[in-house]
């Protein structure tokens, strides 16, 4: 073991002697990178975005923007960083002091005015810049979406990234304009080799502990020796904890680059999808082959948060508000269980025992996610906020059923939102099975669903409203799937 190292904007540098907690955030801005801001410390503005090199999906190495308030810098051991600072001085093609496009663009085009949000839109942008198949999705001007440029540039890039300055139409207009990477842009020649390889990391300082294992088994071993260890993938819930609880771990155990976590198989029988893959990862690998799943990602937090959170980090904490257990009950998926004596696999159903509890053993890992096939054609995933993108669910509903010769034969739906934990709409369920899919029987559905779990009153939602869009979204849900046939 050495002591752990991140290459930063091309140069070296020790994490000594930040503390194990310290973020990736701090540890830039106290080497005097202050273009790297903080502005929630939850992951929310994407103030502190950088770029990270990581493993690609259509080149050896993919640019993957990530909020740098959430990691600990000890999780980028051995790991490449840039930074906006290094857009320009490692990233430029052109002159010893020229900008780099993607900051050309926002300055030309007036998308900067205080600056504090500046450098974190610049690396997201940076980002979906040298995203490899960007510009092979180019379109003439007049056939693209508002939320797709001319030039292939995806504006969900940048729904993580927040400005309360411009009106984001500026902003927009850049994204929009920037051209391809030249043959001489060294970021995008960067592209074509290896990512840098997982080290194993073993950080003590001050009675914490920072410690990744090259396997699953010495990570296994290492859980039963220290049971008591915080087990952290992308860390955008344990960042926030660190953050804004002010919560510290005698010893924080990093599962992410696990080999045996990052599998992802489609066989003839199940989809199997390895726990520390980036939804982004699972997103872009999947390409809709799931479209349930196809539904959830865009409406999962932002692409800065997607590009760090798992699905095993999702299911591990228990939330009764996680986006992606609602979804995967309607996919009947289970999950594989690993320890130091073997596995075992449990139906998602079955997984949850109380407020983020479940029958996880201490020692215990989620090693994957297994979804059943064949998949139902009917799917929805409908999910209630009060902001589009980039929010917690008041009320998060996915459906699955099968309709053949207009009977329900099959139905699952899972809900969130509305019990101490994700849940299945058992009674429901059983109340469309059988029937005609006609609006006689969806109506009556309907009312049985506003009665499922035990809704609650906070500041996101009322319990009567949260009921009354359960409701809803069983008759939206039919007129859709009408419209569709109508059509």
């Amino acid at each position: 073991m050495t002591t752990p190292r991140i290459t930063v904007n091309g140069t070296e540098a020790p994490i000594s002697p930040a503390a194990p907690h310290t973020t990736v955030l701090d540890f830039l801005r106290e080497r005097g990178l202050t273009g790297t801001k903080e502005g929630c410390a939850e992951g929310e503005c994407g103030a502190c975005a950088i770029l990270v090199a990581r493993p690609g999906t259509g080149e050896p190495t993919d640019w993957v923007a990530v909020n740098a308030c959430l990691l600990p810098a000890a999780a980028l051991d051995g790991q490449e960083v840039v930074t906006s600072e290094g857009l320009a001085t490692v990233g430029a093609a052109g002159p010893p002091g020229a900008l780099h496009p993607v900051q050309e663009e926002m300055a030309v085009r007036g998308g900067s005015q205080c600056g504090y949000c500046t450098p974190g839109f610049v690396c997201s942008m940076a980002a979906e810049y040298y995203r490899p198949d960007r510009c092979a999705h180019a379109e003439p001007a007049e056939d693209t979406d508002p939320e797709h440029g001319p030039n292939g540039f995806d504006l969900h890039a940048l729904s993580g990234n927040l400005c309360r300055c411009t009106g984001y139409r500026p902003i927009r207009d850049a994204a929009f304009a920037v051209g391809a990477p030249t043959e001489e842009d060294p970021l995008a020649q960067r592209r074509a080799q290896s990512p840098p390889a997982p080290v194993a990391t073993e950080y003590v300082r001050d009675g914490s502990a920072f410690l990744r294992r090259n396997t699953l088994g010495e990570t296994l071993r290492l859980l039963r020796e220290r049971p008591d260890a915080v087990v952290v993938a992308g860390s955008t819930d344990w960042g926030v904890e660190v953050n804004i609880r002010a919560r510290r771990a005698g010893c924080v155990i990093a599962v992410d680059r696990l080999p045996e976590l990052r599998e992802l198989r489609v066989g003839s029988d199940a989809v199997e999808i390895g726990a520390a893959l980036t939804l982004t990862e699972i997103e872009r690998r999947l390409d809709g082959r799931v479209p349930l799943l196809a539904e959830l990602f865009p409406q999962f937090a932002s692409r800065l948060i997607r590009n760090g959170a798992t699905l095993g980090g999702n299911l591990g904490t228990g939330s009764p508000i996680g986006d992606s257990p609602p979804v995967l009950l309607a996919l009947e998926a289970s999950v594989v269980l690993a320890d130091d004596d073997g596995e075992r696999q449990v139906p998602l159903a079955e997984y949850f025992t109380g407020y983020r509890q479940s029958v996880r053993r201490p020692g215990e890992l989620i090693r994957s996610v297994r979804v059943p096939l064949p998949l139902s054609p009917i799917v929805a995933f409908h999910k209630i906020a009060k902001r589009r993108f980039d929010d917690i669910s008041s009320v998060a509903v996915a459906f699955a059923l099968d309709v053949e010769d207009g009977i329900v034969r099959k139905a699952r739906i899972g809900l969130g939102g509305v019990a101490a934990t994700p849940i299945r709409a058992l009674t429901t369920e059983e109340s469309l099975e059988g029937r005609p899919w006609a609006a006689e029987t969806v109506e009556a559905a309907a009312r049985v669903l506003r009665a499922e779990g035990t809704p609650m009153n906070d500041q996101r939602a009322s319990a009567a409203y949260r009921s009354a869009m359960l409701g809803q979204s069983l008759l939206k849900l039919y007129a859709q799937t009408t419209e569709a046939v109508s059509s």
